[in-house]
């Protein structure tokens, strides 16, 4: 048995967006794939997944990155949210966690130069789209890796679309699947992230060339998505220090702090920020010279909940609350995990020992093997029949007294 983290500040109700959650343990966003080859998240799986890591009553969980639209894709079977039955598939998805008690953010993104050209090519013909309307094109034209295809650089106007979809898409998850929010992906080498870095930019116009210019792209896309939905319900994630997919700037910290001093601006819900893998344990005096997100954290500081992520454990998320108590309100978000423990919070919760979760099954394409099989703990499962019973009487006992009064 591990240690109960029950008292512990894990369990301190946050205050996120416009709502409340009732711990600091949120479900990170994970890429699934358990999606149609037309992006529609596959019903009943999907509703099901996302309800069972929900089942702690007050909990957030963030899904995984979905494609604002076609020209925004290019893996093929990646969820999307511009078609009428991506949307209704989504409020399935909604309605089952708010059923739970729970709250739901839809992370956004675009892929950019990490896409895959033949997927591009192959949903404009799905969706009867014009193909020059899916451009493989990215801030620059570098590629993510070695032996990756070279894409084109995007126009102005293409960037200008590409603004307007996050809006869009934004809206389509809030007003019609009913989500509680959305998290724009600003990191791991996905698009915004690309024109943030000058690893993957190295444009010569409004959109590149200094800290500011790069900054754009990232600090429109979140000014369209607040105007569509509201402060309120719009966040960010950002990842300065990830080497993946040919990202990571020599020095990532001039960059990130005017981006983060604008976002700032902008009340957004939460700051969503990966951390070094190496940076969990630093202090303020160490981050000055080395990879942490310190100086980020303090200068955020009280304008909104911030998420950390990356291989937290109870013990080390506790320690990153405790350590920013008064400068900032931080939550932790979970990711493997959560794949394997469908309460995973409440194990945490009881100190329950966590199941392993089966990573060959992690993306395994439609598959609900490793996705919807994991089992709850007998604990949940025997606290919860305890609380069926208790409700059952109590039905009992309510209809034995109104035959009583006739």
């Amino acid at each position: 048995m591990d240690c109960p983290a029950a008292n512990t500040v894990l369990f301190l109700p946050l205050k996120l967006g416009n709502g409340t959650i009732s711990s600091r343990i949120i479900m990170a966003p994970m890429a699934r794939l358990r999606n149609s080859r037309r992006h529609v998240p596959l019903v009943p799986m999907v509703p099901t997944y996302f309800a069972e890591r929900a089942s702690y009553p007050g909990s957030l969980v963030i899904t995984e990155m979905t494609m604002i639209s076609p020209r925004a894709s290019g893996y093929p079977h990646s969820p999307g949210i511009w078609t009428n039955e991506q949307v209704a598939a989504w409020k399935a998805v909604t309605a089952a966690v708010h059923a739970q008690g729970s709250r739901i953010y839809l992370q956004i993104g675009a892929l950019g130069r990490v896409a895959n050209p033949r997927v591009l090519e192959e949903d404009a013909v799905l969706f009867g789209l014009p193909r020059d309307s899916v451009r493989f094109a990215a801030p620059s034209s570098i590629p993510c890796t070695k032996g990756h295809p070279t894409p084109a650089e995007l126009t102005t106007e293409e960037i200008n679309t590409l603004v307007k979809d996050f809006a869009t898409a934004a809206r389509r998850a809030v007003f019609d699947a009913e989500f509680d929010g959305v998290e724009v992906h600003g990191g791991y080498g996905y698009l915004v992230d690309q024109f943030i870095q000058d690893t993957s930019n190295q444009r010569t116009d409004c959109y590149g060339g200094s800290v500011e210019n790069r900054s754009r792209f990232a600090l429109e896309v979140m000014r369209a998505v607040v105007d569509a939905v509201g402060p309120e319900r719009s966040a960010i994630r950002l990842s300065p220090w990830c080497s993946w997919q040919g990202m990571r700037m020599h020095d990532p910290m001039p960059q990130f702090i005017y981006l983060i001093q604008q976002l700032r601006g902008l009340k957004l819900a939460y700051l969503h920020l990966v951390e070094a893998f190496r940076a969990r344990q630093t202090n303020s005096a160490e981050a000055l010279f080395g990879d942490s997100n310190d100086i980020l954290i303090r200068m955020w500081g009280m304008t909104s909940p911030i998420i950390l992520n990356h291989g937290f454990d109870a013990t080390s998320a506790i320690e990153a609350i405790e350590r920013y108590i008064g400068v900032a309100d931080i939550a932790v978000s979970i990711g493997a995990p959560f794949m394997s423990n469908p309460d995973l919070i409440y194990r945490i919760k009881k100190g329950i020992p966590l199941a392993q979760p089966d990573r060959s099954k992690s993306h395994s394409v439609i598959d609900p093997d490793g996705y919807i099989t994991y089992p709850f703990s007998d604990e949940w499962k025997a606290e919860q029949d305890a609380r069926l019973r208790e409700t059952t009487l109590g039905i009992l006992r309510s209809v034995m007294e109104f035959y009583s009064t006739y």
